[in-house]
């Protein structure tokens, strides 16, 4: 192979990878987005992401994957209460421009598809495109008979009862020349003012359920909404409609899908008559005759939109004429004839006053920059992330600087630009302690994050650890939020996880304190002591140590059974004094390494943790309170009960996760690697090394079928 063919090969490589990497993400951000109105990252970095997938797969064709994002509209209804519907016509998305360079590209490539001379008048329609949730009305003889949200595009969830508590949502159309069968189009949303009354207001139903139980509440764990959007989804999407009559939603139209007839021969027609029929559409709505006249309208939308009572993130540009809409057809997930010309994150400038270090429960020193408040999209920004040490050098910002912030959907604000770098001042010194205990502050080999290595002893680590422990995922302990932790801490009632189970002892000083009464310290300690005998995994995820998190817990848990025999394997796997120790220790690492999902950072993270006399010391006091009982996955009878299985090779008729699931379910354990413990290997074609050293073992070997037998008889 030439170095050129060579280079060719690698870089395929790595773009394969990379879209593999991408097309999880994706679908990982539209499931929180599209199914569980709760997304993780902000409209700004999906849209970087989308990009970049779309720019590898134009630079690799052949490599554009079955799953690819790039096909895929919205996300999969999941289960849910509300029943589905099959569009008639599927519900498309939009491709996205971000750049005036972009939308002349848009027009001039229609034009070359429709072979349209540059003299010949193409005309556009623009209005702003509203941050909401998408929704279908079919009208059948000018009544409403089913409403339903895009879902994937092609299946959707019936919200026919919700809808008519929308005000703007006629049940009926009302004018000339309604067609027999006519879907309508548009989103929902909920304007600015009402999401905000509405998060107050679920505040203070949370406060007043608080107080009639006798409880404090811990107003970090009341459900709020994280913006409009989420508002709007999450109100539409309710089983009872009940909920949604409570939620001041609204609605405007866009286009259509499904009609027994289309009432005109342009997008400006057909939406002008729908407004006539009684639904609302954009105000903004306008037609344009040139590029110019359609950037100008971009322009006067994006410096209006911090004064819109409702949220929009850019422009939707139509090509007017519906026989050229027709030509143009569609590509995977969207029409060559539409385009959404996306904002630019919205930013804003300001003096950095100070940079402050906040400490974390795993010790990372995370720098925050205070800004003198500034209004960045209706919104007044008083604090900005500056990520870590690195980026402070990268930006080269200090105290008194002028900085260009930026705010990118929902996520916290983050520095773009440094205006004043070049002005002569002291550069900022990241501490090389940490702020809150003094211990020494460094940076692992290979990482950017600063971390306090005083760890237990660390006050911001304790708390905030102590906070985890309690948290739902962990131990999940009612009653026992952020403020109280703080507060008893402050109090010094607690230091480490086992101070929790001796509350009992501090009834009437808790009974004392402002905002307690008898039934709340009652409920407090009652939950307390409902945890003397947690779930194992659950409490090993609750104590915090670095790269265990609730599933790898999980995990190490199936295997050991229980929290002292995890330890022993653990801290065998750090010996490393006398021939037989080094030994045992490498049986002990290769037992830990085996387990899927267990790789040397986690051996590694757990060797470090059993390895600090005081984390031995918090360990042993808690396991004296509490007693974990052995952590069982609940299985079934099986002639595999008891087993190690080892999966290798290609599984064609289910996917790896699954497999390892029957094994548990069949009371066997699935391991990651093969050795003189594996009982069965369930070999796939293409199965390689692992097989191989089975043979020489002399372990039973059988195909996928056989194993599907074995699951079968277990019922």
């Amino acid at each position: 192979m030439t170095s050129e063919s060579q280079n060719d090969f690698l870089a395929e490589a790595d773009a394969a990878n990379e879209l593999m990497r991408l097309a999880r993400q994706i679908r990982r951000a539209n499931r929180k987005y599209h199914a569980e109105d709760a997304p993780e990252i902000s409209d700004a970095e999906y849209d970087a992401l989308v990009r970049r997938n779309a720019e590898l797969e134009a630079q690799f064709p052949h490599l554009v994957r079955a799953d690819s994002p790039s096909s895929a509209v919205g996300h999969e209804v999941a289960a849910s209460p509300l029943g589905k519907v099959t569009h008639e016509v599927r519900m498309m998305s939009l491709d996205n421009a971000f750049s005036d360079e972009e939308v002349a590209e848009f027009l001039a490539r229609v034009r070359r598809f429709l072979s349209l001379p540059a003299e010949e008048p193409l005309a556009v329609t623009a209005e702003d495109k509203i941050d909401g949730l998408s929704c279908s009305l079919r009208y059948e003889k000018g009544k409403l008979v089913r409403a339903a949200t895009r879902g994937d595009g092609q299946v959707g969830e019936d919200v026919t009862p919700n809808v008519a508590h929308i005000a703007d949502i006629v049940p009926e159309l009302q004018g000339e020349g309604i067609p027999e069968v006519f879907e309508v189009r548009g989103e929902v949303y909920m304007e600015k003012a009402a999401f905000h009354a509405l998060n107050t207001a679920l505040m203070d139903e949370a406060r007043s359920e608080a107080e009639r139980k006798g409880e404090v509440l811990d107003e970090s764990k009341v459900r709020q909404f994280a913006n409009p959007r989420n508002a709007a989804a999450g109100s539409l999407r309710q089983k009872d409609a009940g909920v949604t009559a409570r939620r001041p939603l609204r609605f405007w139209a866009h286009g259509w899908g499904a009609a027994s007839a289309v009432p005109g021969e342009t997008q400006h027609e057909v939406i002008r008559r729908i407004e006539s029929w009684g639904l609302p559409v954009s105000p903004q709505f306008r037609r344009c005759e040139s590029l110019e006249e359609l950037l100008g309208a971009y322009r006067a939308i994006r410096d209006g939109r911090a004064d819109l009572p409702f949220e929009i993130d850019g422009v939707v540009y139509k090509i007017d004429r519906l026989d050229l809409q027709q030509r143009l057809g569609f590509v995977a997930k969207a029409p060559r004839w539409a385009l959404a010309h996306k904002f630019p994150a919205e930013q804003a400038e300001t003096t950095l006053e100070k940079i402050e270090i906040q400490v974390g429960r795993t010790g990372k020193l995370t720098p925050v920059g205070r800004l003198q408040p500034v209004l960045v999209g209706g919104v007044t920004v008083t604090n900005v992330t500056l990520h870590n040490r690195d980026e402070i050098a990268r930006l080269g910002v200090r105290p008194g600087d002028r900085v260009v912030i930026q705010r990118a959907g929902d996520v916290i604000p983050q520095v773009v630009e440094n205006r004043t770098r070049e002005e002569a001042r002291e550069a900022y010194l990241f501490p090389d302690h940490c702020p809150e205990c003094g211990s020494e502050a460094v940076a692992e080999e290979g990482e950017v994050d600063v971390r306090c290595t005083g760890g237990l002893i660390c006050p911001a680590q304790r708390t905030e650890r102590l906070k985890h422990f309690v948290s739902r995922a962990a131990l999940d302990i009612d009653g026992l939020g952020g403020k109280t932790i703080d507060e008893f801490f402050a109090l010094g009632w607690l230091e480490s996880p086992a101070d929790i189970f001796r509350l009992k002892t501090r009834r009437d000083a808790i009974l004392a304190l402002e905002g307690w009464k008898d039934k709340s310290v009652d409920n407090l300690l009652a939950a307390v002591e409902n945890r003397r005998q947690p779930d194992a995994a659950r409490l090993l995820f609750g104590l915090g140590i670095r790269h265990v998190g609730a599933v790898t817990a999980r995990d190490l848990m199936k295997r050991f059974e229980t929290l002292p025999a995890l330890r022993a394997i653990a801290q065998k796997a750090q010996v490393k004094e006398g021939e037989e120790a080094v030994a045992e220790a490498s049986e002990a690492y290769a037992e830990l390494i085996s387990i899927d999902g267990v790789g040397p950072v986690v051996v590694k993270a757990l060797g470090d943790f059993f390895h600090e006399e005081h984390n031995r010391a918090v360990w042993d006091d808690l396991l004296r309170e509490v007693a974990p009982p052995p952590y069982v996955v609940e299985s079934v009878a099986s002639e595999v009960a008891g087993k190690t299985v080892v999966f290798t090779g290609k599984l064609e008729t289910m996917s790896r996760d699954e497999a390892k699931a029957q094994a548990e379910r069949l009371g066997a354990k699935a391991a990651g690697s093969v050795s003189a413990k594996t009982d069965l290997i369930v070999a796939g074609p293409g199965a390689g090394s692992k097989l191989k050293k089975a043979e020489e073992l002399g372990i039973a070997v059988i195909n996928e079928e056989e194993w599907a037998e074995i699951v079968r008889q277990a019922g």
